[in-house]
């Protein structure tokens, strides 16, 4: 068996997933990018193989039961084992958000997205990850779904939000489940949050760059196998649930 580490990286053809991709790459990895698109996502593979890196694409819709099966096939047959799981793709659902006013079927799709497909590529994906020595879980979460600052008066915790913001704060509940189950097992499961990252996500409005979004997701899928388990963290340290 190969020493290589293996991660697959989804909704990384573009953004925060991209970067934690070429982060990965960059530390010698082989890393599978999983994405919908194929011109996206191909287009991603070869522009981080021109840099350099050992990358893969794999077709992943985590929305669809067929497309992560195909996606643990394809790992399983190119490396035989996962080392690091980075659940990155999301989506926000658009607008309106206010509870009042928010349709039902959009928080229906964001959840889908959000949090029914970490589980779907997760629990896919486990027999893989068992075979690896160290194995790590990350899920791109976001300091917004944390309760705490929610009711922490004069907090910044951006705009009302019954879809994305909730489901947020839905994964990071699932986070911890995954740890308590999966306790002993040596699997470090862990929430990241990037921070208000320039990207598609947001109509480019943040203030940092994914780059800079993609550190935290790097640093929790390099854990050392003594690392914290069932946490949630931002660049500055945990974040309250």
């Amino acid at each position: 068996m190969s020493e290589q580490r293996i991660a697959l990286v989804t909704g990384a053809n573009k953004g925060i997933g991209y970067e934690i991709a070429a982060g990965l790459g960059g530390l010698g990895w082989s890393v599978g990018l999983g994405a919908r698109d194929e011109r996206r996502r191909e287009t991603a593979v070869a522009k981080l193989r021109a840099a350099g890196a050992d990358v893969f694409g794999v077709p992943l819709d985590v929305t669809d039961d067929a497309s992560v099966a195909a996606a643990a096939r394809l790992i399983e047959e190119r490396a035989g084992r996962l080392d690091v799981l980075v659940n990155n793709a999301a989506i926000t659902g658009g607008v309106p958000q206010e509870p009042t006013r928010v349709d039902p079927g959009t928080v229906r799709a964001v959840v889908e997205t959000n949090v029914i497909g970490v589980i779907r590529v997760t629990n896919a994906l486990l027999p893989l990850l068992r075979r690896s020595a160290s194995p790590r879980i990350v899920n791109m979460s976001s300091s917004v779904g944390s309760l705490t600052r929610q009711t922490t008066p004069g907090a910044e915790t951006g705009p009302i939000s019954a879809a994305y913001t909730t489901s947020k704060t839905f994964l990071n509940a699932v986070t911890v489940q995954y740890a308590k189950e999966l306790h002993g097992t040596g699997i470090l499961i862990n929430a990241g949050c990037p921070g208000f990252c320039a990207t598609d996500l947001n109509g480019f409005r943040g203030v940092r760059t994914p780059e800079q979004g993609a550190a935290i997701g790097i640093r929790l899928a390099t854990l050392p196998d003594d690392g914290p388990t069932g946490s949630f963290f931002e660049d500055a340290g945990p974040v309250p649930w």
